[in-house]
């Protein structure tokens, strides 16, 4: 959702970055096109005067004229405006009050309602271990209590059966009592949408407020409307006061003005997140995080969240040990691709690596994508147990029948067999060490979690480093922390990403081959 701005903003930045000093000429300059970046991305006026203004008195003060890098300052200031702009700090669902705790969800037709509605509760049920009840409320929309059903179904989540002809108050009253004889922890109402505001939408969603008394009242709204979306965040709010936001389809190529004005007009926190049509495709909102991707500084707690859902830890410590006595075969490599493929593919790793918002043209021109890990398991998979077990005796004859039944070419068997010798070459040599610390296995172990995955304790240092590392600095990242399985190295980084171009730029550069 913020390439374009990221984009623009990184350009910008940069410039300032190379100067040794800074006048109140070049702030000024700088600041003009943040500006128009900001316009461009569909920001609100009011808040774009607001944010340009504060970095501008920020950065020609004291604070510049006595930093070693004056440039660095800026681009560090404007992270922080940004965080401020966005709301500060994370602000998650509520649920501190006595079960069963009503959640009303609101919003115009097309936003997403249903589906995030299925989302949260399944986000409830797994990760905060509550038992969630649904509820439509919709009697308008032709089968919208079936698609929540069905998306009930689908997130192993009990929804309240349908009763033909009651009204949404009456539905509402229902599932309160439902929740209270089912022992719920929460339950959730879907309200009805509309295509556009009107009175009888919001009539109907503050009488359903009045008789149920939700804790939190969240609005789902589209990324991509852009400043619709903060209207309508408005005017919910003005009618039945809104407790929070849920963007959806911020995977979507919107310009990102939408999240950066909502805070500031509305005064709401984002919650969560939207970010594909997956059930586990939604994220907590954390403006750290978001203006940290914004500016090309990526998201690595993020990536480890994502890392620590994807693995199966039984299969991680087996591969560990594996890996310890140098037996890395290419049933292993497949699971290891499988896992980065649950993680988001290619682009969703790299989008939250550091720097590399920078290199996404290079990217782009070297025809990376997520096609790569299918391609790369369907060669293993057209392999016999034997051939994968020792990849030595595939000599020409079987690279040609592998090639033949993956429907790949004999070039793209061997990239794949010298990346494998890589790996099982990096992982003999650290195993020694791994061995010593815990399991160094799957995508885990390679983060350097062992097999228990990352403590809440881990995550928190860890958005600390990118904190001290700073929009300028070299990205945070521990000293030692491990990459990804791979091809290509920066410093200190034992893995990397399958099939990226030799010499690509990351973090101090990938080592060339």
């Amino acid at each position: 959702m913020f390439d374009t701005l990221s984009d623009r903003l990184g350009g910008i930045l940069d410039k300032l970055k190379r100067r040794g000093a800074l006048t109140e000429a070049d702030v000024g300059e700088a600041m003009r096109e943040v500006r128009r970046a900001l316009i461009e991305a569909d920001v609100a006026l009011d808040v774009v005067r607001s944010f340009t203004d504060r970095v501008k008195n920020r950065a020609v003060g004291v604070e510049v004229i006595k930093s070693v890098t004056p440039g660095q300052m800026v681009v560090k200031i404007v992270h922080d405006e940004l965080v401020a702009t966005l709301g500060s700090d994370a602000d998650p669902i509520d649920l501190n009050a006595p079960a069963p705790v009503p959640i009303l969800m609101v919003g115009l037709q097309g936003s997403g309602k249903t589906t995030s509605t299925a989302k949260i509760a399944k986000r409830l049920t797994e990760r905060g271990k509550r038992k969630v009840l649904m509820a439509s409320l919709d009697t308008r929309r032709p089968a919208a209590m079936e698609q929540l059903a069905t998306l009930g179904k689908q997130v192993e989540v009990a929804t309240l059966p349908i009763v033909a002809g009651q009204s949404a108050v009456q539905i509402a009253k229902r599932a309160i009592e439902a929740a209270k004889l089912g022992g719920y922890d929460v339950v959730m109402l879907d309200t009805a949408g509309r295509v556009t505001l009107d009175e009888a939408l919001m009539a109907e969603v503050a009488e359903v407020k009045a008789a149920t008394g939700p804790h939190e009242v969240l609005l789902v709204a589209d990324s991509l409307t852009g400043q619709d979306a903060v209207n309508t965040a408005k005017a919910f709010d003005g009618r039945v006061g809104l407790t929070g936001i849920v963007l959806t389809r911020a995977d979507g190529d919107g310009r990102g003005g939408a999240a950066l004005s909502m805070r500031a007009v509305t005064g709401k926190p984002i919650k969560l997140l939207g970010t594909g049509e997956k059930m586990d495709a939604l994220e907590d909102f954390d403006p750290h995080r978001v203006a940290g991707r914004i500016l090309g500084m990526g998201d690595v707690v993020a990536l480890v969240e994502k890392a620590a859902e994807a693995i199966d830890i039984e299969k991680a410590k087996v591969t560990a040990e594996r890996m310890r006595k140098g037996t890395f075969d290419l049933d292993d490599l497949r699971s290891q691709l499988e896992q980065m493929a649950k993680m988001g593919g290619l682009g969703g790793l790299m989008g939250m690596l550091p720097g590399v918002a920078k290199m996404k043209n290079q990217i782009a021109s070297a025809n990376l994508d997520d096609k790569v890990f299918k391609r790369q398991v369907a060669i293993i998979n057209s392999m016999t147990p034997k051939e994968r077990r020792a990849p030595k005796l595939l000599d020409a004859s079987r690279k040609r029948r592998i090639a033949a039944g993956s429907g790949t070419k004999v070039e793209e068997i061997n990239r794949l067999l010298k990346m494998h010798r890589q790996m099982a070459d990096v992982m003999k040599s650290l195993g020694g060490a791994a061995g010593k610390r815990g399991p160094l296995a799957g995508l885990a172990g390679m983060m350097g979690f062992g097999g228990g995955g990352p403590s809440p304790e881990m995550l928190k240092d860890m958005a600390e480093k990118m904190g001290a590392g700073g929009p300028g600095g070299a990205g945070g990242l521990p000293p030692n922390f491990p990459g990804l399985p791979g091809g290509g190295l920066p410093p200190k980084f034992p893995g990397g990403l399958p099939g990226l171009p030799k010499g690509l730029p990351g973090l101090g550069g990938l080592k060339k081959k």
